[in-house]
């Protein structure tokens, strides 16, 4: 529980979808998990979104492709 006495519930699948929408606005994401991770790879196959990975110890970042990427 958190300070208000509520309990916290995390939807891996809506952070996965908040980081695709940053990844199609050409922003980099950064996950924490394997599961969101997981879930943001599939959902941006899905979506034709391209990107470049880069895992680290602490997570993965998911870079878009600019356009002239994208056509090579």
């Amino acid at each position: 529980m958190d300070m208000t006495g509520k309990d916290m519930v995390i939807n891996r699948k809506d952070m996965a979808r908040k980081k695709l929408a940053k990844l199609k606005a050409g922003q980099s994401a950064f996950t924490e998990t394997q599961e969101v991770a997981d879930l943001l790879r599939k959902l941006a196959k899905e979506d034709g979104v391209l990107f470049d990975e880069d895992n680290t110890d602490l997570g993965a970042w998911f870079i878009p492709k600019t356009q002239t990427e994208k056509s090579e």
